[in-house]
């Protein structure tokens, strides 16, 4: 008599984490700090989201930086939607993975992907990380790749789902997030009717949705 199958144990939040800490368990940044410390920081910033895109942040440097395949993921219990994100954010299966805005482009096509990038970004641009870069490299300018990288990846989800993984992970790039709002609202103020007022406020808090910027 065959015995029946056992359901595959779902693949978790939490399971993703653990993955996260082992997997980079023992590679450094460049500042020669506990990278593991860096992907998790990614997961929980995204806290407010789905379990997919939470996946998928405490994974998004597993397939650059260790051994582990797509197919080794969904065998483990990773969704075909998190392992897509995943696949997406990873530098070395782009077209051209050498030119990184082509990159932020290609993963800004793609919602979930981006808010990922979001939170990656946000943490790799924390103010004592890029003090502590400047100050072991004074010879090199400073890098500004992440700096561009942000009005794309803003303006291609809705402003307040940026809001809140800046808030968790790098509250300092909320008042850059409020200046290029500020600079791509071009209303004339102050020959404003009552009525246009109305319309712009409509359509002031569409463009606000949906994040666009400079």
């Amino acid at each position: 008599m065959t015995e029946p199958a056992h359901p595959q144990p779902r693949f978790t939040v939490e399971t993703a984490k653990v993955l996260a800490e082992v997997a980079h368990n023992r590679q450094k940044d460049k500042l020669k700090r506990p990278y593991r410390e860096h992907v998790l920081a990614v997961g929980d910033a995204l806290a407010d989201f789905d379990d997919d895109i939470q996946i998928a942040g405490y994974l998004h440097d597993i397939a650059e930086d260790t051994p582990m395949t797509r197919q080794a993921l969904l065998d483990m219990g990773v969704s075909e939607r998190a392992a897509d994100i995943i696949e997406r954010v990873t530098k070395r299966l782009h077209e051209n993975p050498d030119d990184y805005q082509a990159g932020i482009r290609y993963i800004a096509e793609d919602h979930d992907a981006t808010l990922v990038k979001i939170a990656d970004n946000a943490h790799n641009s924390l103010p004592e990380r890029v003090k502590a870069l400047a100050e072991k490299w004074p010879d090199k300018p400073p890098v500004t790749r992440y700096d561009e990288a942000r009005p794309v990846l803003y303006a291609a989800v809705p402003v307040e789902e940026t809001r809140k993984i800046l808030a968790r992970i790098n509250p300092w790039l909320l008042d850059e997030l409020d200046e290029m709002l500020d600079e791509a609202d071009d209303t004339d103020y102050e020959n404003l009717s009552y009525d246009d007022a109305g319309r712009t406020g409509d359509a002031g808090h569409t463009g606000e949705a949906r994040g666009t910027a400079g």
